[in-house]
């Protein structure tokens, strides 16, 4: 058994790692209304550098996780962060919205390779008893990364530019490889010697390909209906595939036979998916239409992600205690609650109603992370944990994913692909209401997907 001294280790490794990544996906987020100004960037495009990052992570994520299997975890987790560090720092030196989509797309494969291998060496290193515990804490350092990107980022871009945000990414990311160089113990290739599915993962990132193209552009005519119509049939082909082969990216058994287990990732997706967009229309919303500036917007977006950070290490413990699934349920019905509330928001809405509707949905989404993981996890065998840990973080992203896809249709809908400025305010904000009640029916549907395993 690994020592008590090699699990803290990892753990702070781990955490190091998961505080990055969403630190720079929350101070891009607050940065966007400005990159925007410099580069005469529309709507869609702006969603497009959000949506480009995690659409590359739900690509490579799956592949990701095998390679791990099979070439070791630490490596490939190393490999990420050299990566995701290299992209950061070419993104300081972006000169078009374009390139900064394309860099966000090399800085999203990075995520992947961290983001794939993170929950799979905790699950590795720890016993079953101090798991919840564990998990709580790791996705606490998500949501001190998600607090720390508004604040900080909104006071470097109000101060020294946007361009700041990606060159703090350079040594935050060289501490991170360093430390995990010299702390981070074992190598966890539990499936070496067996073969990558190649096929299954290029069918896998042609469909989502597919699926987004088609899906962000919908208002264009029939090519881009049949674009996300071939990506669903991809997906489908891809689970046919996936179901027999002999060492597949995807044990597709264990979403068929587990019913608990395909359930809560399917809740999880649902979650994400509602919760992931707010962020960025938030941000967007605070600075165009009551007319704070980067620094002030990040000062009230960092409520959600402090009360996520405070409250995940109990929700853990919790979950360790208490039914799971039904801490997990109560959690997703908070969020439903909160998106309900944020899509009533208008140009007069008071300051306090936005605080309060934010400390809501951050206590929702503590309620429902570390306890819905610690369900996926305890759903299966020992032997399939690894499976587990990268397709609960696949559905993270796939559900990001859908997020920014559908605030990138309703924005081409309803705005036709112009900027947010005070002429087009009313257009936004009938985007942000639709947006936000369609993403309160996601949270509905994630509470039946909860209540079923319960009743299993």
């Amino acid at each position: 058994m690994t020592s008590p001294i090699s699990r803290r280790a990892t753990l702070f490794v781990v955490c190091t790692a998961h505080f990055l990544m969403p630190f720079m996906m929350s101070a891009v987020g607050i940065a966007l209304p400005v990159i925007g100004l410099e580069f005469a960037a529309s709507a869609r495009q702006l969603g497009l550098i959000e949506t480009a990052y995690v659409l590359s992570a739900s690509i490579f994520l799956l592949a990701m996780g095998r390679l791990g299997d099979i070439h070791g975890r630490k490596r490939i987790f190393e490999i990420g962060i050299v990566v995701f560090t290299l992209a950061g720092g070419l993104l300081s030196q972006a000169w078009s919205v374009e390139a900064m989509i394309g860099l966000r797309l090399l800085q999203g494969m990075g995520g992947a390779m961290v983001m794939a291998t993170t929950n799979a060496i905790v699950v590795s290193v720890f016993p079953a008893q101090e798991r919840g515990k564990a998990l709580g804490i790791s996705v606490a350092s998500v949501y001190a990364g998600i607090s720390c990107g508004p604040f900080i980022g909104g006071y470097l871009v109000t101060h020294f530019g946007w361009r700041w945000l990606f060159y703090i990414c350079v040594p935050l990311g060289l501490i991170t490889f360093l430390v995990s160089r010299r702390k981070l113990r074992g190598d966890w290739a539990d499936a070496a010697g067996e073969p990558f599915d190649l096929r299954g993962s290029l069918v896998y990132a042609a469909a989502i390909l597919l699926l987004i193209a088609g899906a962000s552009q919908l208002d264009q005519g029939r090519w881009a209906w049949g674009l996300a119509a071939a990506g669903v049939l991809g997906l489908l082909h891809f689970l046919h595939l996936e179901s027999r082969t002999a060492h597949p990216l995807l044990n597709v058994s264990l979403l068929r036979e587990n019913r608990i287990f395909a359930l809560s990732n399917l809740a999880a997706l649902l979650n994400y998916a509602a919760t992931f967009g707010l962020t960025f229309f938030m941000s967007l919303y605070l600075q165009y239409v009551k007319g704070m500036n980067a620094h002030q917007a990040g000062t009230v977006l960092i409520i959600q992600p402090i009360v996520q950070t405070l409250f995940s290490p109990l929700c853990g413990k919790l979950a360790d205690r208490y039914p799971a699934s039904q801490v997990a349920t109560l959690g997703m019905g908070l969020c439903a609650v909160g998106l309900g509330i944020a899509a009533t928001l208008d140009a007069v809405s008071p300051l306090a109603l936005i605080m309060a509707m934010l400390g809501l949905l951050g206590l929702g989404f503590a309620l429902f992370s570390s306890p819905n993981t610690s369900v996926i996890m305890g759903s299966v065998a020992p032997r399939h944990l690894g499976v587990a840990s990268g397709l609960s973080a696949t559905m993270r992203t796939l559900g990001m994913m859908t997020s920014m896809t559908i605030i990138t249709v309703i924005f081409s809908v309803l705005m036709a692909g112009e900027p947010v400025t005070a002429a087009t305010q009313d257009a936004f904000l009938r985007s942000m209401t639709w947006a936000l009640l369609t993403f309160c029916a996601l949270c509905l549907l994630g509470i039946l997907c909860s209540l079923g395993r319960i009743r299993k």
